[in-house]
C-alpha cells in the first residue's frame, strides 16, 4: 500500500473512532480512539478464527506502517515540540530540581530495578532472557510517555506545581530514556565490555548535543519570527524548526527528543513573549493544537491496532501481567528516592510520590522502542510485555488518575 492510501486509511479510521467515542463512551479522545482500535483488532482476530482472511491483510498493512520509524522519526518531533510549547519556563525553572532528579536519577533507578527484577523473575516462568536484554527492557519501559501524560493532564485539574513536575519530567525523561536505550542497544550489537567512561561520553554527546542543537535552531527561528509580522510565515518557520531541527540532531547522532523540548520551550516562552503578535499567538496555538490532536489520534489508533501483531504465547502474556506491578513499584521507588532527598530543601504537594507514580503513563514510545529491537524471540517477549503494560497504564491509570487526584488533595 502506497503512503497516501495508507495515511488516508489511518486518518479515516482515527476520525471514525474519535466520532464513535464522542457519541458513546465520551472518554478522552486518545484513550477512546485506542479502545476502539483494540475492539477493531479483536474483531479482525475473531473473523480470522471464523475463516475470514482479514487479519493477514491487516498484518500486511501494519507492517508497511513501520510504527517505530513513524513515531521515532516522524510524529515524536511534532508531539514533543507542541508539548514543550505550552510549558511555562518560569514555572519549570522553579521546579528544575525535582524535574531533573526524576528524569535522571529516577529513570536510572527505575531501569535498574525493572531490569534486574525481570532477570530474576522470568526463569520462574520458564523464560530465559539475558541481563542486557532485561536492562534494555527496563530502559524502554521506564520513561513516561509525554504524549500520553500531557493528554492526561488536559483532563485533570492538578495544582500548578504538581502539573509542572509531571509534565516537565515526562518531556525530559523521554529524551534521557531514549538515549539510555540507544547506548544499551549499541552495547548489545557491538558485544563490547561495559565501560562507565564510554557510557558517560555517549550519554553526554547525545543529551548535551541535543540540548545545544535545540537551543541554536530554536534561537535562529526565534530571531526570524521576530523579524516578520505575518502569522502564516511565522507558523511555517515553526514547522521548519521542528522538522529541520529534529533531522539535524539525528544527523549529528544527538538526541532529537531533547532538541525538540528545548526548541519548544524557547519558542513557547521567549518567542511568544517578545516575537509574536496577539494574532500570531492565536493562530500558532490553533495550528499546533490541531497537529497535536491529529497525530495523537493516529498514534493511539496504531497502539490499538498493534494487538494484531502481538504474539500468541501464553507465558509471555503471563510475564506481562506479573511485570505490571513490578513496573509500578519501580516507578514508586524511583520517584520516592529523589523526593526524600529533596524534602530537606523544598516542599512537595501532598501524596506526590503516589500521584506521580499513577500519572506515569507509558505509551507509543515504549512500543516503538520495543519494535525497533532486532528480530528474534527476545523482541517478541519484550514487545508482548511492553504492550500489556502500555494498555494497562493508559486505560486503568489514565481513566482513574483524576479521581485519585481529587481524593488525594481533598
Amino acid at each position: 500500500m502506497d503512503f497516501f492510501n495508507l495515511a488516508s486509511l489511518l486518518i479515516v479510521l482515527a476520525s471514525l473512532f474519535a466520532f464513535m467515542n464522542l457519541k458513546t463512551f465520551k472518554l478522552p479522545t486518545t484513550i477512546g480512539v485506542m479502545l476502539f482500535g483494540l475492539i477493531f483488532s479483536l474483531g479482525l482476530i475473531l473473523l480470522q478464527k471464523l475463516g475470514f482472511n482479514l487479519q493477514d491483510k491487516a498484518n500486511i498493512i501494519l507492517a508497511s506502517v513501520h510504527f517505530e520509524r513513524a513515531l521515532l522519526d516522524g510524529m515524536l518531533s511534532f508531539l514533543l515540540f507542541v508539548g514543550a510549547l505550552h510549558i511555562n519556563l518560569e514555572d519549570l525553572l522553579k521546579q528544575k530540581g525535582p524535574v531533573l532528579s526524576f528524569a535522571s536519577i529516577g529513570l536510572v533507578v527505575s531501569t535498574l530495578i525493572i531490569g534486574y527484577s525481570t532477570y530474576f523473575i522470568l526463569p520462574f516462568l520458564g523464560i530465559e532472557l539475558s541481563l542486557l536484554y532485561c536492562l534494555i527492557f527496563g530502559a524502554l519501559i521506564s520513561p513516561t510517555d509525554p504524549i500520553a501524560v500531557l493528554a492526561l493532564l488536559k483532563q485533570a485539574k492538578a495544582p500548578k506545581s504538581l502539573e509542572t513536575k509531571i509534565a516537565g519530567e515526562s518531556l525530559f525523561n523521554d529524551g534521557v530514556g531514549v538515549v539510555l536505550f540507544i547506548i544499551l542497544i549499541d552495547l548489545l550489537k557491538s558485544n563490547e565490555a561495559f565501560s562507565v567512561s564510554s557510557l558517560f561520553i555517549t550519554f553526554a554527546h547525545e543529551a548535551l548535543g541535543g540540548a545545544f542543537i535545540g537551543l541554536i535552531t530554536g534561537y535562529i527561528a526565534y530571531r526570524l519570527i521576530m523579524s516578520v509580522d505575518d502569522y502564516k510565515v511565522e507558523i511555517l518557520l515553526s514547522l521548519g524548526l521542528v522538522m529541520g531541527g529534529y533531522s539535524l540532531a539525528q544527523y549529528f547522532h544527538c538526541s532529537g527528543p531533547i532538541a525538540m523540548v528545548i526548541s519548544g520551550l524557547l519558542i513557547g516562552n521567549q518567542g511568544r513573549r517578545f516575537a509574536m503578535s496577539k494574532k500570531t499567538k492565536e493562530h500558532l496555538d490553533t495550528f499546533w493544537e490541531l497537529i497535536d490532536e491529529i497525530l495523537n489520534a493516529v498514534l493511539f489508533l496504531l497502539i490499538g491496532l498493534e494487538l494484531i501483531v502481538i504474539f500468541d504465547e501464553q507465558s509471555y502474556w503471563l510475564a506481562g501481567l506479573i511485570m505490571i506491578p513490578i513496573v509500578l513499584a519501580a516507578r514508586y521507588i524511583s520517584i520516592g528516592i529523589p523526593v526524600q532527598l529533596l524534602k530537606r530543601i523544598r516542599s512537595f504537594s501532598p501524596h506526590i510520590t503516589r500521584l506521580m507514580t499513577w500519572s506515569g503513563l507509558r505509551g507509543g514510545i515504549s512500543i516503538a522502542l520495543a519494535l525497533s529491537l532486532p528480530e528474534g524471540k527476545e523482541r517478541n517477549l519484550i514487545l508482548t510485555i511492553t504492550y500489556m503494560i502500555v494498555i494497562f497504564s493508559i486505560v486503568v491509570q489514565g481513566l482513574s488518575f483524576s479521581k485519585l487526584l481529587r481524593k488525594s488533595l481533598s
